[in-house]
């Protein structure tokens, strides 16, 4: 509180750039150190950053000016890498999921606690003006009682445009966990917790052919479901319907319905921060876009990371550990629920973060 928080990278794969974006213009976090299993993509991301050095991993961990750890690496070591921050006393800041598997992320949390440090985790999206602008509008009561939602995302596959897709089609991937993290968290962001699950879930091809760079042309494995849908109940009663596809080419559905009493909303994709949000209130004529009312105005991938550095110690921030453990119990579910035909209970709760106050960013400081 008071100072830049100083962030350690591990990883400087796709996503990295994002981040890197929001550190040259937001003052509260400063990256420091950055480390990646290929040494040169390391130097090049500190060569572009002034006040950051490339590093090994052990370094970066050992070094005493790094507050946080931001964990961009794959899917599969987000929970080695979380454990090792943790170990060298560091905050750590994961991209989604918060690990690969539920008991990875228990295990990630138990030594935070332990540990006394803070835990966060994407997606941070949900903090933007789109989200928030809904969920103020479900708490000023604009639709009424909440009392269900339709979530879909279909996409034919991330290996049209990713140049190294395999993470995606290997456990810990598949569009509910790659994709459902800003869907999930969405929900309970705005109709709170989950308490039950059904789903189902299918895989129409076992290979994929990747579609870019270097690796054009490879036929790449497919060892999880590539299609899921999904019903969860909502501790309130709301029930959410979501879809999750790799498999669908293309859909006109809106990303996110919230259906209440009195009213509708049409909430902006939940991989955005910003967007229109739609209201069509009971007996009127049409939908009116609602002006923004709430959230990081212009915000990015990282602003989780700058309300980490504005919560209090002790406290848990927006996008914290907890709420990214109830979202991936909730996937993991699902997959179980689809692979048994039963009704899953969900074991874990997370409170519904606090609404972000509309808050237009100041300038950098050069």
């Amino acid at each position: 509180m008071g100072k830049p928080l100083n962030i350690g990278m591990v990883g400087c794969g796709a996503i990295s750039t994002q981040y890197l974006a929001t550190f040259t213009k937001d003052d509260s976090i400063r990256l420091v150190a950055v480390a990646d299993i290929d040494p040169a993509r390391a130097q090049a991301v500190a060569d572009a950053h002034p006040g950051a050095r490339a590093v090994g991993v052990g370094e970066l961990l050992a070094d005493p000016a790094v507050d946080v750890v931001l964990n961009l690496t794959i899917p599969a070591v987000h929970a080695e890498v979380a454990l090792q921050a943790i170990a060298a006393g560091k905050g750590v800041y994961g991209e989604k999921p918060l690990a690969a598997t539920l008991a990875e992320a228990k295990d990630v949390l138990a030594a935070a606690d332990a540990a006394g440090v803070v835990v966060g985790c994407a997606p941070d999206t949900v903090l933007g003006t789109g989200i928030q602008t809904a969920r103020k509008a479900i708490d000023d009561g604009l639709i009424g009682r909440p009392v269900s939602a339709t979530a879909m995302m279909a996409t034919p596959g991330h290996e049209s445009w990713h140049p190294n897709p395999d993470f995606y089609y290997q456990p810990g991937g598949g569009p509910l966990l790659d994709m459902g993290p800003y869907y999930v968290s969405a929900l309970v962001t705005l109709l709170g917790p989950v308490v039950s699950v059904t789903g189902t879930a299918s895989r129409t091809r076992t290979e994929r052919i990747i579609g870019s760079g270097a690796r054009e042309g490879e036929v790449i494995p497919v060892a999880v479901d590539s299609h899921v849908a999904a019903m969860l109940t909502h501790a309130d009663g709301a029930i959410s319907t979501l879809v999750m596809s790799f498999d669908a080419v293309r859909t006109k559905a809106p990303n996110l319905e919230i259906h209440g009493e009195r009213g509708s909303l049409v909430v902006p994709d939940p991989n955005r921060f910003d967007g229109d949000v739609e209201l069509f209130t009971l007996g009127a004529a049409g939908w009116e876009v609602l002006p923004v009312s709430a959230g990081f105005v212009d915000a990015g991938r990282g602003a989780g990371l700058a309300d980490l550095a504005a919560t209090p110690p002790g406290s848990e921030p927006r996008a914290g550990g907890r709420l990214a453990y109830h979202v991936l119990e909730v996937m993991e579910s699902v997959l179980v629920a689809a692979g048994t035909g039963r009704t899953v209970a969900i074991e874990s709760t997370a409170a519904r973060p606090a609404l972000v106050p509309l808050t237009v960013p100041e300038p950098a400081v050069n």
